[in-house]
């Protein structure tokens, strides 16, 4: 079968099976949503900030008891392979369970089974649409937690999986401890997480003073 990586003059650039496993290795940030490869937007700074706070909250909580590992994108998560569909979230996490053989999945540039946890940090640029199909192609994997975590509202959503959707668990905010199944135990508090935007913007105003 003939590999498939040709960018018509239209702009979209579509791959079969192939055509995704033979992608530029500098090609990194991306999805691909029913052969079509879409770039993704370089994140905003306070979007990195989150993410590196969620990291130090959740991370040492895995490590200390043994749960299993947390991870950040870019990493390709396979929906399916025809036509191909893959997804990048922001950070995942994998139990003990799935990292059993961690010998062979160190080496994977990309995975084909669910992940346990997914948490993605929304972007007032997305539309309900781009976050809904999202949610679908993680149900569709077996995902069995979504958080998403809105940083312009401050607060947390955990959506747990059912038979044909998510439910919500509520949003989070403040002093909420966020109500986390597969991190049970987890004391993990949405004003915790944002503080770190309070200290960069008075970092901002004490320069500006």
């Amino acid at each position: 079968m003939a590999i498939t990586t040709t960018q018509p003059t239209t702009e979209r650039w579509i791959v079969d099976w192939e055509g995704y496993l033979n992608l530029p290795e500098d090609l990194t940030h991306y999805e691909i949503i029913d052969g079509e490869v879409i770039p993704l937007a370089s994140p905003r700074l306070k979007h990195q900030a989150i993410v590196t706070q969620l990291i130090k909250q959740i991370a040492p909580f895995a490590a200390t008891n043994r749960l299993g590992g947390l991870f950040t994108a870019p990493f390709d998560f396979v929906i399916r392979r025809a036509p191909v569909r893959t997804r990048q979230p922001g950070l995942f996490f994998l139990s003990r369970e799935r990292l059993q053989d961690w010998a062979h999945l160190q080496e994977q540039p990309r995975l084909e089974f669910a992940p346990d946890l997914v948490i993605e940090i929304l972007s007032p640029s997305d539309t309900y649409t781009y976050w809904s199909e999202k949610l679908q192609d993680y149900h569709a994997l077996g995902v069995p937690e979504v958080w998403l975590v809105d940083i312009d509202k401050r607060a947390i959503e955990v959506q747990v999986r059912e038979a044909s959707d998510y439910r919500s668990l509520g949003w989070f905010s403040g002093e909420q401890v966020v109500a986390s199944q597969v991190l049970a135990g987890l004391e993990l508090k949405p004003a915790e997480v944002f503080a770190v935007l309070d200290e960069l913007e008075r970092r901002d105003d004490s320069r500006a003073g």
